[in-house]
């Protein structure tokens, strides 16, 4: 484990280093980014809702705000307690994500050997090379932690006072409970993460799942009738969870008014400003009485893979739930910055991974030159004139691609060292040449 030293160091760095970004100019043009902030997550767009709700305005009537009336009565009291110092939340809330990080990457770490020490008999013979060792996981807390604090998708989503920092902190403490065990504090949080964004109910399949798995775990079923009924019984306590944060949203607005505004929003994409996701140019595009049709195609894609994956994953419940943190940043109607920020945290955990990944290089360069090219892209297409919105929505289709590059590269990593942990790592035919393990 790193010494406190380099943890004390590195909270202090990322702070600092965040207080002097506050003091320039940076915070307001990265507000402004298309590709850093949303609809959803806009602290200009969030301001004017409290501003309206002050002035007993509903700030639901019209298409500008668009968080939930919890969320709002939070961002209210933050706006009242910080007036004029409401980055220090923002900064707070990143130094808060950084130190769950590190317990979950601690946590991560037991639970991968415990796992491993009860799979060692099903092992092959010849693992040596791929088997998890101690020392390999060292070092995982402070890489996670340095990845959150200094990333740089991580920097603009708190730089631009985006909301999606809440969103981030609730699924993290969705995986940190889901690590420790915690079943109910688990299932809370997924049902704030779902009541704030809808997406990450999907959470809830690996969470039952890995709660089954640890209280029966002698079971060589995941759909067995002790199977279902015990699913059922979590799924019981996160619609009582989400009833009570609707109902109480309901007898604080007196309407079900919110519900289009957050919910009904999402799910029917009106607002077609451009962004890193593929709803904004197709939906420009489209037909309108092709519309509703492509609309379930295009939200149905975000939540599809939950199915087969939870086939292939259902022995490793942990890594499913961060696949599916990672297709949620993708697919979801509104993406930005701050869900690459949160998969790309997690991403040191899968470090005994890499040596198996194949395109990590080419995955580096395309998030890098389109990381750059967007804004510029978007300049020559809304203030130059000299482009066009092909050539942006080519960045964000270019984007996207590169991320289904990493999510597909770090499965097929993971899925390979599976297969060489349950089979051998010298895989040779019968006349003794070596094997070439592809994933089907």
């Amino acid at each position: 484990m790193a010494s406190v030293a380099a943890f004390v160091i590195s909270f202090a760095s990322g702070a600092i280093v965040r207080l002097i970004l506050f003091r320039t100019s940076l915070p307001e043009w990265f507000a402004s980014r298309s590709e850093i902030t949303t609809p959803l997550t806009s602290w200009n767009r969030a301001l004017e809702g409290v501003s309206l709700r002050r002035n007993s305005i509903s700030p639901y009537s019209g298409d500008v705000f668009h968080e939930t009336p919890l969320g709002l009565r939070f961002l209210d009291i933050l706006t009242r307690m910080f007036p004029k110092h409401i980055h220090l939340v923002f900064i707070l809330v990143d130094m808060l994500s950084g130190l769950i990080l590190v317990w979950i990457a601690s946590h991560f770490k037991q639970y991968m050997l415990e796992k491993q020490i009860r799979d060692l008999k099903i092992y092959a013979a010849d693992t040596k090379k791929v088997i998890l060792k101690s020392k390999q996981l060292r070092n995982v807390q402070i890489y996670v932690l340095l990845v959150h604090l200094f990333n740089p998708y991580g920097l603009a989503a708190c730089l631009s006072k985006s909301t999606a920092v809440f969103d981030n902190l609730a699924i993290l403490l969705c995986l940190f409970y889901l690590l420790k065990g915690n079943v109910i504090m688990c299932l809370s949080f997924i049902a704030v993460s779902a009541y704030q964004s809808m997406y990450p109910i999907i959470l809830f399949v690996p969470a039952a799942i890995h709660f089954y798995k640890k209280k029966y775990p002698d079971s060589q079923s995941y759909l067995c009738g002790a199977a279902v009924w015990y699913y059922l019984q979590l799924a019981t306590v996160l619609v009582l969870w989400l009833i009570t944060l609707l109902g109480i949203s309901f007898q604080l607005e007196g309407t079900w008014s919110f519900l289009q505004s957050t919910y009904g929003f999402i799910l029917t994409v009106p607002d077609l400003t451009p962004n890193l996701g593929l709803f904004w140019y197709f939906f420009t595009e489209m037909f309108e009485h092709f519309r509703t049709f492509f609309i379930c195609v295009f939200q149905i894609n975000a939540v599809i893979y939950t199915v087969p994956l939870a086939v292939r994953l259902r022995e490793h419940p942990v890594f499913f739930m961060y696949m599916l943190i990672f297709l949620i940043g993708i697919f979801k109607s509104y993406p930005s910055f701050a869900d690459v920020a949160l998969y790309l945290s997690l991403l040191p955990l899968w470090t005994h991974t890499f040596d198996f990944m194949r395109n990590a290089f080419v995955v580096c360069c395309m998030f890098l030159c389109c990381t750059v090219f967007a804004p510029i892209l978007w300049h020559l297409w809304i203030y130059a004139g000299s482009a066009n919105a092909n050539f942006y929505f080519a960045i964000a289709l270019t984007f996207s691609t590169a991320q289904i590059f990493l999510v597909t590269d770090l499965l097929y990593a993971f899925l390979k060292r599976e297969f060489y942990l349950l089979h051998g790592v010298d895989q040779k035919t019968e006349d003794g040449k070596p094997v070439q393990v592809i994933l089907d």
